[in-house]
């Protein structure tokens, strides 16, 4: 197993993809290329904030604890089930906890009709990732049967090569689920990208010295995930997609290594 290890230090501030894509104009020999390109899923490629928010609260009415505000239940979206509600509830019982991640789980899966689809533009990134050449994952704090079901509706399994979750692995900021997928995929960690909208995605791929991506259009503010020096960072995926494409896979040529 990979040790973590002390990132570089990178300047404070971090360039919006379109900036870097200037400053890259003029020096392409600099510009790097990616082999694996990992992703979050809540808030990163899928728009569940408000169903998430939503069944946490139902959660915490039906086991009898304080229903927060949305501001303050959105915080921990990314974490795993346990340590979530712990992260909301801190002096929470054992007790529950299990009955409130039951309670989610429920409500999430079974009985919201709060509407949840892929933020505009992540299927065509997908698309245009695999037909790159490029290895394509996930890492996030769903459980193993919640990813499955929602990859399953949305059709989305066959675009990537490889999925984690906190039950095969360990809750995010551990960066093990990062860990086992380079190893699984035999990917150098100088060669993959970690991509996600909280602190708790970019905490993680810090920790190993991995690149990684921040989305502004998910949980955390663009301040609270600069402190974790992303390489860049998007609005949404289009301008994902300009900036990362020239640099995945076949896309990347030889002379921007």
């Amino acid at each position: 197993m990979k040790r973590e290890v002390e990132p570089n230090p990178r300047p404070s501030s971090v360039p919006h993809v379109s900036q870097q894509n200037e400053m890259d104009a003029g020096h392409q020999s600099d510009q790097k290329c990616y082999e694996l390109v990992i992703f979050d899923w809540d808030g990163t490629l899928m728009n569940s904030e408000a169903r998430i928010v939503a069944a946490i609260q139902h959660a915490a009415e039906d086991v009898g604890l304080p229903v927060l505000s949305d501001e303050e239940s959105k915080q921990i979206i990314g974490l795993s089930l346990e340590y979530a509600i712990l992260g909301l509830y801190p002096d929470a019982s054992p007790e529950q906890v299990e009955k409130m991640a039951s309670a989610y789980s429920k409500h999430f899966l079974e009985d919201s009709d709060v509407l949840m689809q892929p933020f505009e533009g992540a299927e065509d990134l997908l698309k245009a990732l695999k037909a790159s050449g490029a290895k394509v994952a996930i890492a996030t704090g769903k459980s193993r049967r919640g990813l499955n079901q929602v990859l399953a509706e949305v059709g989305f399994e066959s675009y990537f090569d490889i999925t984690r979750t906190p039950v095969e692995a360990a809750s995010k900021p551990d960066p093990l689920m990062l860990q086992q997928i380079l190893e699984e995929l035999k990917v150098p960690v100088d060669k993959a990208v970690m991509i996600g909208d909280t602190e708790f995605d970019l905490l993680m791929a810090q920790k190993i010295g991995m690149d990684s991506i921040a989305m502004t259009h998910g949980v955390h503010t663009l301040e609270r995930l600069k402190q974790f020096h992303p390489v860049v960072y998007a609005d949404d995926l289009q301008q994902l997609k300009d900036w990362l494409l020239p640099r995945v896979g076949k896309n990347c040529t030889p002379n921007h290594t």
